[in-house]
């Protein structure tokens, strides 16, 4: 199976061995992570796809691939368009497309253990209004054709010790037992690593730049807790940090643990905990409440010593990029620097701070046309050349035990052209717009989105993606509930109100395809912010990330005086950031770079 098309053949040979008319493959493991363990990249392997979002659906006849607007460009670029037909979402859903395409009577497979339960009551709706049905699977038929897949990691725990984490686990899970015994209930289920990770002060290396481990935990009202992990991945210090009110078993034991709670209230994530888990609990005789895990939105919620971590992170990680950036502005004119130099230059700046534990996600080096693919990944074939004339957008960030860092910056090589120049004052505006907004408690961030959209549209410009997510504390470089973003854009859905200590994205960007991509992040903290005369209590924002933004971008003349005024005060922040870090011909670059519009 030596190509992607040997692959879905193989594919569709064992689904006609297991009677079945087609099947739906998601990018996601058993904890719905957004991120997940070389085990579960089913359909990286299936398809080539190589995005952070996707679902693929097969029938005997056709197959398709469903991404959203982020992607729109990298899966044409990744995936056989003679096997493959690309389908937007939300534009249509798996469900409608299953439906329009399956025969009457067809059997449509999916694996319990990698959905939701809502999208299970909703597909199984969809297909029996054609005649079809959804049908659960005991073992993934992807398992049975993928030779060599690799094992789940065998990584052991590790321990965030409270003086990172600012709260002991015993207190966290107090919390957790508090919010049970006010609805009633006896337990929780919790399946979203991070949230375990957080309310255990554990974390992990199972994951590619999420530093979380592949377990399970049920939480009870006593504050006690229950850890499904496998034994190998526990070190006499771990099992000593984790003490005795928290049960340890194997993670194998997991599933049947669930048919126990006979008479038992118990709350499961409808979001974040899988079908299969409803289904046992329900077959054991347990009265499931669907609620939001209680975990996710405390965890959002900064503590100060988490937010003074990432203060410290912030700045250890600006530094880093700053050096990378002068490194890149003098080295590609020259003409041989490609997009993985600059991948592992940038790299290499980070490790030489001591201190750096993983990347928080893929960089993304993206020169010319490739930075008009937002989520664009370089690899060995795709690896371009960073040339004259063209933009050059890095986004990146850096996982330390002090915090989670994601930051975008552009860069010309050459001279830019008038309307780059245009479109990055425009994106500019947007995020000033954002950083400096002032809003009441009770203000969701779609209700911010448009803030920084304003200035493109005025162009008849806009971009097809979220303008903001949440940040974890040394965990997720995204992470909910907070978001901003309006429903019809990746990253929406149900609004949440942003408070105090919640750390977010600022990122409004332009991609103008087949030339060039902008993009410019910082992340920001939610603040309580007095306003003299206010009638109510307000919010506002503090920019947590120091860098300088390119300022042979900016078209000065486009910013409003408050404007300017901003650009000038956040240089200064930058250079008395990170100036202390720097010396030489680093630290005579960084003052050019902040010197005042």
């Amino acid at each position: 199976m030596s190509t992607y098309a040997d692959r879905l053949a193989a594919l569709r040979a064992q689904l006609k061995r297991d009677r079945l008319d087609g099947f739906v493959v998601p990018l996601t493991d058993e904890h719905m992570s957004e991120y997940v363990g070389e085990y579960a990249q089913r359909l990286a392997w299936l398809t080539g796809f190589q995005g952070s979002a996707g679902t693929a659906a097969v029938l005997p006849e056709e197959a398709a691939i469903f991404t959203d607007g982020r992607y729109t460009l990298q899966v044409r670029q990744q995936v056989d368009g003679t096997h493959w037909q690309y389908v937007g979402v939300p534009q249509t859903s798996v469900s409608t497309w299953l439906a329009t395409h399956s025969t009457q009577g067809a059997r449509i497979g999916y694996d319990p253990w990698l959905h939701t339960r809502a999208w299970v009551t909703e597909a199984s709706r969809a297909l029996a209004e054609r005649g079809a049905s959804l049908v659960p699977v005991d073992t993934n038929p992807i398992d049975a054709v993928w030779p060599e897949r690799p094992a789940p990691s065998d990584a052991t725990l590790s321990i965030q010790d409270d003086r990172r984490a600012g709260q002991s686990s015993a207190e966290k899970r107090a919390a957790i037992g508090e919010w049970l015994t006010e609805r009633k209930a006896d337990a929780v289920v919790l399946t979203a690593l991070d949230s375990i990770a957080w309310a255990l002060n554990v974390r992990g290396n199972d994951v590619a730049h999420t530093p979380v481990a592949l377990a399970y935990a049920v939480v009870h009202s006593d504050g006690t807790a229950d850890l499904f992990v496998a034994p190998e991945k526990i070190t006499d210090a771990v099992r000593q940090h984790l003490g005795n009110a928290i049960r340890l078993h194997d993670r194998r034991d997991f599933a049947d643990s669930l048919r126990s709670y006979a008479g038992k209230r118990v709350a499961a994530d409808p979001e974040r905990a899988v079908a299969a888990i409803f289904d046992r609990l329900d077959a054991g005789g347990a009265t499931v409440l669907s609620l939001r895990d209680p975990v996710v939105l405390a965890k959002a919620m900064k503590n100060p010593v988490e937010i003074a971590g990432h203060r410290s992170a912030s700045a250890r990680d600006g530094a880093a990029l700053a050096r990378f950036l002068r490194w890149v502005e003098a080295e590609a004119p020259k003409g041989k620097l490609t997009e993985l130099d600059c991948v592992a230059k940038l790299q290499g700046f980070r490790e030489a701070t001591g201190l750096l534990l993983d990347t928080s996600f893929d960089t993304i080096s993206a020169t010319g046309a490739h930075g008009a693919s937002p989520h664009y990944r370089v690899d060995a074939e795709s690896n371009a050349r960073l040339e004259l004339g063209q933009l050059y957008l890095v986004d990146s960030g850096g996982q330390y035990l002090d915090g989670t860092t994601d930051v975008t910056r552009v860069l010309p090589i050459g001279k830019p052209t008038e309307e780059m120049c245009d479109r990055f004052t425009r994106v500019l505006k947007g995020h000033i717009a954002l950083a400096t907004a002032i809003f009441p408690h009770g203000t969701n961030g779609g209700q911010l989105d448009s803030f920084a959209r304003r200035p493109l549209w005025e162009a008849g410009l806009d971009y097809a993606h979220g303008t903001g997510h949440g940040v974890g504390a040394y965990l997720a470089v995204h992470e909910g509930p907070q978001r901003i973003a309006t429903p019809n854009y990746p990253g929406g859905g149900p609004a949440e109100p942003l408070k105090p200590g919640m750390i977010i994205s600022n990122e409004p960007g332009y991609y103008k395809a087949g030339d060039y991509g902008i993009r410019i992040e910082n992340l920001i903290l939610v603040e309580e912010r007095d306003v003299p005369g206010a009638e109510q209590p307000m919010l506002g924002f503090e920019t947590l990330t120091f860098c300088p933004i390119e300022r042979s971008l900016i078209v000065a003349d486009m910013l409003s005086p408050a404007e300017r005024s901003w650009v000038d005060s956040y240089h200064a922040k930058v250079l008395a950031v990170l100036g202390p870090q720097m010396s030489g011909d680093d630290l005579a670059w960084l003052k050019d770079k902040c010197a005042a519009l």
